[in-house]
């Protein structure tokens, strides 16, 4: 049996189809204890993710991501249950800083008491920081540019040079399953991306053979779009400072120590391959 929280959210209903039979999902909202049933495995991927409206109050995001991580723990121990895995996020590592969103510092506290605690031997126990994840459907910050190049059919920050990791839903699937199967990993926390970065130019491109269309980037000067992306910051413009940084920040991750613990060499989809379904998944919307 293998029971998993937010299996509404993108992973959830991916995870499940893929999982497939045995799968139950975790309503988090009943107040009544969290039983599970010996030998069975606990996937913990309710959450609150980055508000991008910023309409969350700071604490919201220690009630769900610290303190109902912390529940959803305490009952896998008090239990039967011989795996748990926790998706926290590569935000985390960043999490000790004062500084960091309250979102990065949230997972971070969870994580932390995870790793605080005694477990019980047989028990296995892992945490992921995945990087941006994508996958047909998704409904996430890939979308919102696709949505501009298919409308625009021009880049206008091609400037900016940049390399960021992602993970596809199908291999993080994969990676869950694996954890879930094989008793030879050992419990850890383990960065999870595919094994190619892409810079946002390249994802451009992509986008664009998707369309059927041959995008036209333009490199306006660093200073006129940081000085535009300004402006964003107090009228109403489609580009401000904290996007900006999102299209273009480095972000690379070393998934390399979780291949070696899984015993493989890659994930089984390339990224390429990942991002074209992906963004196939995007053209009809």
């Amino acid at each position: 049996m293998i029971y998993i929280t937010g299996i509404t959210g993108f992973i959830g209903q991916n995870l499940s189809h893929y999982l497939g039979e045995y799968v139950v999902g975790v309503n988090l909202r009943k107040q009544e204890p969290l039983v599970f049933e010996k030998g069975a495995a606990v996937v913990h991927l309710a959450g609150k993710a980055h508000d991008l409206k910023k309409t969350l109050a700071t604490s919201e995001y220690f009630t769900v991501n610290t303190e109902l991580t912390k529940k959803v723990f305490n009952a896998f121990l008090a239990s039967e249950a011989g795996v748990f895995v926790f998706m926290s996020t590569i935000k985390a590592v960043e999490g000790n800083d004062v500084e960091a969103s309250a979102y990065s510092q949230s997972k971070y506290q969870a994580e932390e008491y995870i790793l605080a605690q005694k477990v019980p031997a047989g028990k296995r126990v892992y945490i992921l920081r995945p990087v941006m994840v994508h996958g047909p459907e998704n409904k996430g910050n890939l979308n919102v540019l696709f949505g501009a190049v298919k409308r625009l059919g021009v880049w206008p920050l091609a400037v900016f040079e940049n390399q960021r990791s992602f993970v596809s839903v199908e291999n993080l699937c994969f990676v869950i399953k694996e954890l879930i199967t094989n008793e030879n990993v050992a419990s850890g926390v383990y960065a999870v991306g595919d094994e190619a970065a892409l810079s946002t130019n390249e994802l451009v491109a992509l986008a664009g053979e998707a369309i059927g269309k041959k995008v036209a980037f333009w490199k306006v000067p660093k200073g006129l779009v940081i000085l535009l992306a300004k402006l964003g910051d107090v009228l109403p413009l489609p580009l401000n400072s904290e996007r900006l940084e999102k299209l273009t920040e480095n972000a690379v991750v070393d998934a390399s120590p979780l291949l070696k613990a899984l015993g493989i060499k890659s994930l089984p989809l390339r990224t390429l391959d990942g991002f074209k379904k992906t963004f196939d998944s995007f053209v009809d919307e």
